[in-house]
């Protein structure tokens, strides 16, 4: 049963009381709150979202709120993750910001049987692409642009590779837009799932992107790399899009991986495999038109 199967009534229930369970790619995670304007935010947001209220949950998350010690009058919201507070608290505005960062922490801190890496990725014609890069990279925006024009969301910030096995989890979560991609992802999707902006956050102002139906409905449908693209937005540049050494995505690739050096020779040998199995870019760009077509011209040719 998906969350948009039930009336806001029942899922504000289960929010408040035993938690509400969700499938989030290979993990089942619970999330707890009183807090109602979170609620109604989850209930947009997580519509289409598996429900798994029989399951076991791997990760138990809680949003509550508290004075703020610096002005009492105000209420601040902390992320606790099995009863634990692992950042100070924040403005109640930015309680789903707070809870989305706190999954995430959770998940880069406590998932080692996979290799993590820090990269958007999404599916097209049964392969995976990687996209890893940096904050700041346009990485987010790529990525809500080809989830939204037939490409398969794995996810936006972690992806997940069984270091044996070679293959990915889908792992798709809300997407955050970023101060000036917010309009202009408003103005190049109007059909996408955008919640309310969160000003003043620590990444500037914030909205979360809900990821297409289509790519929750596969979220179990693993698949194999077959490309490597780091993307870097930058303004007014053209298109361009290069081939780089073997040696160069390897040094790029195991820098953006959460938990490389903790996997050992393990992580090494995933790495490698990878390289070997993929072709790598670099991808300069500016013009969401363009890069899209680009792109879909160089996953034909694989």
């Amino acid at each position: 049963m998906m969350v948009n199967q039930i009336p806001f009534e029942e899922f504000h229930m289960l929010l408040q009381n035993q938690g509400l369970r969700v499938a989030i790619g290979p993990f089942n995670v619970c999330i707890q709150t009183r807090y109602k304007p979170l609620a109604k935010q989850l209930y947009m947001l997580y519509s289409h979202y598996q429900m798994t209220q029989d399951e076991i949950a791997e990760f138990h998350v809680r949003i509550v709120t508290e004075r703020s010690l610096r002005n009492p009058l105000k209420k601040n919201v902390r992320f606790l993750l099995d009863g634990q507070s692992p950042f100070d608290s924040f403005p109640q505005e930015q309680a789903l910001a707070v809870l989305e960062w706190g999954i995430n922490l959770a998940i880069a801190v406590r998932i080692n049987h996979l290799l993590i890496l820090h990269s958007a990725v999404v599916e097209k014609n049964n392969h995976v692409i990687l996209l890893p890069a940096w904050p700041g990279s346009g990485k987010t925006t790529l990525c809500t642009v080809l989830s939204h024009r037939g490409y398969r969301l794995f996810s936006d910030e972690f992806g997940l590779m069984d270091p044996q096995e070679n293959f990915f989890y889908p792992i798709p979560r809300l997407m955050p837009l970023k101060n000036e991609s917010i309009a202009v992802i408003r103005s190049y999707l109007p059909d996408a799932v955008i919640g309310k902006p969160i000003p003043n956050t620590q990444k500037g102002t914030v909205a979360h992107v809900c990821p297409p139906k289509e790519s929750l409905l596969q979220s179990k449908n693993t698949a194999k790399a077959r490309l490597i693209i780091f993307p870097k937005w930058i303004a007014h540049s053209q298109t361009k899009i290069e081939i780089i050494s073997d040696s160069e995505a390897f040094m790029l690739l195991a820098s953006n991986a959460f938990n490389y050096e903790m996997l050992g020779a393990t992580g090494f040998h995933a790495v490698a495999r990878l390289i070997n199995s993929c072709d790598c870019y670099k991808l300069v760009y500016s013009d969401l038109d363009d890069v899209t077509v680009a792109l879909q011209r160089l996953i034909d040719e694989v």
